[in-house]
């Protein structure tokens, strides 16, 4: 179940931004783990929901769809990404997944150390009922930061070797304590000239300037399955935004099926309506049926009732190993709007006999 961030910070859905930082201020102050009488997992929610509804772009998303594609987000489905609290009684504090800006620095003095990752991209596919019965394959293209083909995502001119980073000494990262009214507390963050790499080039790529990473555009399947729903979410894992020094985010893709004329859905079923002629009702028919398998030969039954369902096996939505739902028949009888006299003659005998 999706979290309700707002109710988590004791907020409206109309607070402003400055009311969410004040709600969360007042609520880490109050649960901050160091603190007597703190409560880790409060403390925990509270950064998270901060984290979501204090970035725009993330918040307009969460309000939308529960959660955020945009980097690590909450809600229904996406992994909040804490990675724990280590070492709270000795006033270290690690692992934070949510860039929280002033707010951490006040405890922390600065983004805590984690794999860097880029941004999630979502997109949106419109596919025809049919494809969304059987699945089908697209290619789309799209404009992103990809890992650079010139280097291989190095960042280092092609023949030219990297050496051990000299601000971080190849760790990656850049260990600081720094003192608050909490204590003192010890903090990590990814090294900027290497950005977490741990080395850097000689000699710079001239295509990325030595980032590894460089804007193309990149030709990407993707695989509907058979059976999707209109307004179902793929998550293609990786194929998001490039980072240098990270790994990528991923890509989201939104799928819209366009109606179909006369069927709809029913679970694994597909249903129609058929209209059935009164003569063919009472002494029944063939009619040939338009599917999405083509056209097949339909046994009405003689003395047919309305609303009957006919059921025609193996004619739905396939479900896996081979099989699929049934195409569900419902009937309906035309009743002529007049009558030529012949035909109101042999009516009116029909009601004679109790018909």
């Amino acid at each position: 179940m999706a979290k309700d961030y707002y109710t988590i910070l004791g907020i409206n859905k109309s607070a402003s931004k400055t009311e969410i930082k004040k709600a969360f201020h007042k609520l880490a102050h109050k649960y901050h783990p160091d603190k007597k009488g703190g409560d880790e997992t409060k403390f925990k929610e509270a950064s998270e929901a901060y984290a979501i509804l204090s970035d725009d772009k993330k918040r307009s998303e969460y309000d939308a769809y529960g959660k955020v594609f945009g980097g690590n987000g909450g809600g229904a489905g996406a992994n909040a990404g804490w990675e724990g609290f280590s070492g709270f009684g000795q006033g270290q504090a690690q692992g934070f997944d949510f860039d929280l800006g002033d707010i951490f620095g006040d405890f922390f003095g600065g983004r805590a150390g984690r794999t860097k990752r880029g941004s999630d991209i979502s997109i949106d596919i419109q596919i025809s009922f049919a494809d969304s019965i059987f699945g089908v394959e697209r290619k789309v293209l799209i404009t992103k930061n990809s890992s650079c083909d010139k280097c291989g995502g190095t960042g280092a001119k092609k023949g030219t070797s990297l050496e051990t980073c000299p601000a971080c000494n190849g760790n990656g990262k850049i260990y600081e304590t720094k003192k608050s009214f909490f204590g003192s507390f010890s903090s990590e963050r990814i090294c900027d000239k290497c950005r977490g790499a741990g080395k850097t080039p000689k000699e710079k790529c001239k295509v990325c300037h030595g980032l590894g990473i460089s804007r193309k555009q990149s030709a990407i399947d993707i695989k509907i399955p058979s059976g999707i729903n209109n307004g179902e979410m793929l998550r293609l894992t990786g194929l998001g935004e490039a980072i240098a020094g990270g790994v990528a985010g991923d890509l989201y893709v939104k799928i819209h099926v366009t109606p179909h004329s006369y069927f709809k859905k029913e679970g694994a079923d597909l249903a129609m309506n058929l209209g059935v002629k009164l003569s063919d009702a009472l002494l029944g028919a063939e009619y040939i049926v338009e599917t999405l398998d083509g056209k097949i030969k339909v046994k009405i039954p003689k003395g047919v009732t309305h609303g009957e369902i006919l059921r025609v096996r193996e004619k739905g939505v396939p479900t896996g190993r081979n099989r699929r739902g049934d195409l569900l028949i419902k009937i309906n009888i035309k009743l002529p709007s007049k009558l030529s006299r012949r035909a109101k003659k042999i009516v009116e005998e029909l009601r004679g006999e109790g018909i």
